[in-house]
């Protein structure tokens, strides 16, 4: 149920007559609104001598909270009522549009988009008449413009004081809280402009692109971390020598590369006079004896040997002698073929090609 706004009261006596006529006043609400979007009865409200108006609950689903008023009146000494109006008012819970605000109004700083227009008033306060071609010479029209006083409208008083008042207080003023936290003020800093213009004598340009001011109007008593007089005094400390460790030392052997040739060079020429000394055959007198010890036996094995035989027996000593002579040279050269050895000059083109 909607809780019924009351106006202002009216001193007058309520009729008694327009106070019953509840019924009277629904029907004329069912014939405006209709059956089904009149509700319950909230209540009256003395309007004055004879006039009274009756509140009925909507039950429409978009007018929540509103409610439809039937005000009733009846003439003098007449026993019946008359019905005066039937309107649906807003109640308290009841969603209404805002209250209209003229654009003039409604328009905020920082509404304005890239392509709008804001038209100024040609009553602006904040303007007044700039100077006016009067035949001035040409020396005075050159003061003028330098001075800015060739436009159309120019700054009034009035909107300099608005302007000097709104940004002293703002957030680049001395009671913003960063300013509040630094000794540092703008009118010692050397990045601060002043406003060559009468508003310079408490207004200026920040142009450190570090402080939060940067690019905007600050008051010379507002203040920074980022002031050019802000400096870092750190003590000199001389510079220490290189730290040597004298109690023992690490040998490299930077090996080269041509010292790792001359290694693999002798280690092949080693290699190479061991298999030589191994297929070299023994010493003739050995060679001799070990082959005299062979024959000997076969010798002396025959008891009826005759003495040419024994003449003979030399010479096949010494076939036998020259057979394993040939014998352990094959022998050698059978290993040589396979294992060949690599040469000097192939060994150190391989090193070279390694490294």
């Amino acid at each position: 149920m909607t809780p019924v706004k009351t106006p202002e009261a009216v001193r007058a006596k309520p009729d008694a007559i327009c106070v019953a006529a509840v019924e009277p006043a629904r029907e004329a609400a069912i014939v405006e609104a209709g059956a089904a979007q009149v509700g319950e009865h909230l209540g009256h409200l003395v309007e004055g001598e004879r006039l009274v108006t009756h509140y009925f609950a909507s039950t429409h689903p978009g007018y929540r909270g509103w409610r439809w008023a039937v005000t009733l009146t009846r003439a003098s000494r007449a026993k019946t009522v008359t019905v005066n109006e039937v309107v649906m008012l807003p109640g308290d819970e009841a969603i209404v549009a805002p209250e209209w605000v003229p654009w003039s109004e409604r328009v905020q700083p920082g509404d304005l988009r890239p392509g709008d227009l804001f038209p100024t008033l040609p009553d602006d306060p904040r303007l007044e008449p700039g100077f006016t071609d009067t035949g001035a010479p040409d020396d005075v029209l050159a003061v003028v413009e330098e001075l800015g006083l060739g436009r159309e409208r120019v700054l009034s008083q009035e909107g300099r004081d608005e302007a000097a008042d709104r940004w002293y207080a703002g957030d680049f003023g001395p009671a913003s809280p960063i300013a509040q936290a630094v000794p540092y003020k703008c009118h010692s800093c050397g990045y601060w402009i002043r406003l060559n213009d009468s508003l310079g004598q408490a207004f200026g340009g920040c142009t450190n692109e570090m402080a939060p001011g940067e690019g905007r109007i600050v008051s010379y008593d507002y203040g920074c971390g980022a002031h050019s007089d802000v400096v870092i005094e750190a003590p000199d400390h001389p510079s220490t020598e290189h730290a040597f460790d004298t109690t023992g030392y690490d040998e490299l052997a930077m090996e080269t590369v041509a010292d790792a040739v001359r290694e693999e060079l002798e280690e092949a020429d080693a290699v190479q006079a061991e298999v030589e000394a191994a297929a070299e055959p023994d010493s003739d007198d050995e060679v001799q004896a070990t082959a005299a010890e062979a024959p000997t036996a076969e010798v002396q094995a025959p008891a009826e040997v005759q003495a040419p035989a024994e003449v003979q027996a030399p010479a096949e000593v010494q076939e036998t002698a020259e057979v394993q002579e040939t014998a352990v040279e094959d022998e050698t050269v059978v290993e040589d073929d396979e294992f060949p050895m690599p040469t000097a000059a192939e060994i150190a083109a391989e090193a070279s090609a390694n490294y």
